[in-house]
């Protein structure tokens, strides 16, 4: 049974790569015609493959639909979180979850510090878009028409004499942004705050959510806090892992 279900499975990678006839995907599973059509029979029957009028075999909506169906049940957050406390227990300090959803940025997780000094962000809270480091991640993966859309209708408020002053000016961090695949925010909210995020990507390599390391100057240093980072982007390749169910790698990017 085992083989015959590793036989089925071996067919939606064929079709995903386009119409295929019997005769086709016999020899990719080298195996006998009849056997194939069996196989095919029984996958059509469930709709996870269509039968054209060609008589050439594609992917079937049902397949579609429960792929849909399974992506909209993934709770980012819940998968999330273990992996947060745990980077939250090597480095002490606070650990974000962020989300883009209608125009905003929200946390939707925080694991506190361990220090005394305690962050004032809470779950459900907007970020300030033009300087979150979480928010340039996910603004940066909206593709270009949009990207740009956000950037001019934004005000750019002076949080502090680093925050990002224009437009023009956030456009080209995104694109940095875009291109290196993490962010920060050191001093452009608050002059004593430091932070380092990275994107937490789904099955086609969008960012669906990013997470971050915060830590203020009387704990942590803006360099040492940097240091972190090759850490942070371990940990959101794993979230997103676990998110897809396998290791994936990012998308491929439109141009800035």
């Amino acid at each position: 049974m085992s083989q015959t279900v590793d036989r089925a499975l071996s067919i939606l990678p064929l079709l995903a790569e386009g119409p295929a006839n019997l005769e086709q995907v016999a020899q990719r599973l080298d195996v006998h015609k009849s056997t194939a059509l069996r196989l095919l029979r029984t996958l059509h029957e469930h709709g996870i493959v269509h039968r054209q009028a060609d008589q050439r075999y594609r992917l079937g909506a049902r397949l579609f639909a429960l792929a849909q169906e399974a992506m909209e049940n993934l709770d980012v957050r819940e998968i999330a979180h273990p992996h947060l406390v745990e980077l939250n227990a090597a480095c002490g300090h606070t650990v974000h979850l962020a989300v883009y959803e209608e125009d905003e940025v929200l946390y939707i997780d925080k694991v506190e510090s361990r220090y005394p000094v305690r962050m004032y962000s809470r779950i459900g809270k907007p970020v300030a878009l033009t300087v979150a480091a979480v928010a340039k991640l996910l603004l940066a993966d909206l593709p270009e028409p949009e990207r740009r859309a956000v950037a001019e209708r934004l005000d750019y408020p002076r949080y502090t004499s680093r925050s990002t002053p224009d437009a023009a000016a956030f456009l080209a961090e995104l694109a940095t942004v875009r291109e290196q695949g993490w962010a920060t925010d050191l001093g452009g909210h608050e002059e004593s705050i430091n932070c380092v995020a990275a994107p937490i990507r789904g099955a086609e390599g969008r960012v669906v959510a990013a997470m971050s390391v915060s830590a203020p100057n009387v704990v942590v240093s803006a360099d040492e806090l940097l240091t972190l980072l090759p850490r942070v982007r371990r940990t959101a390749e794993a979230i997103s892992a676990d998110y897809v169910g396998k290791p994936i790698r990012p998308a491929e990017r439109d141009t800035p």
